[in-house]
């Protein structure tokens, strides 16, 4: 009988332990989904602001989206490369209204010697839709899936002189200059367990971006902020 009622005891605490940790990581999820948001709202505001991204706020007013990876670190993954946490929001195209955003992880790039430094921010300026429906899907592979190029920067350069072409282009910024950072063979893959969790429920980039099945009233400054840029005059 003794046995029996410590047995059940003791299943209960490893229950109660268990659940206890599910709920700390959960918590934790939530928290880094949160801050990312925040501080990619902080990213996309400073590079709008910066009087040497004359040409970021030209390409932005036509942009169809924004990805944002606030802090990429070098040796953030295994064997050495470099990656971060991203978000991407997209213009609706018959309102012009932005959508909530979706988690992206982004891995694989290149620390060139035009920035230097050990972690950098960074803004991709979506020009088509090809460059959105890349990103919609489960993993895109930039310069190989879609095309890439690296924003200009400097106070006075001409937005001419951008790669229009590009599917996406880039801009940078590392131990508080901005600059160029290659992203040419970078991948980016969804991350729908941050879609979940920030979101409360299972839903996908798709979800998110075209069928507008998920909001959270905590990504409106970011939002707002996306919107500003764009409509700016």
């Amino acid at each position: 009988m003794k046995k029996g009622f410590f047995a059940v005891i003791f299943v209960f605490i490893l229950f109660f332990i268990n659940f206890l940790f599910i709920e700390k990581g959960l918590c934790n999820d939530v928290n880094e989904t949160r801050q990312l948001v925040e501080k990619a709202r902080l990213t996309l505001e400073n590079f709008y602001l910066a009087n040497e991204m004359e040409t970021f706020r030209i390409l932005a007013k036509k942009a169809k989206g924004f990805f944002i990876a606030p802090q990429i670190l070098k040796g953030a993954f295994l064997f050495g490369a470099s990656g971060g946490s991203g978000i991407f929001i997209a213009r609706d195209l018959k309102t012009s209204d932005f959508s909530y955003p979706a988690f992206y992880t982004l891995g694989e790039v290149s620390f060139g010697l035009q920035i230097g430094g050990e972690s950098a921010e960074v803004v991709m300026v979506i020009m088509s839709e090809k460059g959105v429906s890349a990103l919609l899907s489960n993993s895109v592979k930039l310069g190989v899936d879609v095309g890439i190029a690296i924003g200009p920067v400097g106070a006075g350069v001409d937005a001419s002189t951008a790669n229009l072409s590009a599917d996406i282009i880039t801009f940078s910024k590392a131990k508080g200059l901005y600059g160029g950072l290659s992203l040419e063979g970078a991948f980016i893959k969804t991350r729908n367990d941050w879609n979940k969790v920030y979101y409360g429920n299972e839903v996908t980039s798709v979800d998110i971006i075209i069928k507008h099945k998920a909001k959270n009233p905590h990504a409106k400054p970011l939002i707002e902020m996306a919107q500003k840029i764009v409509s700016e005059k």
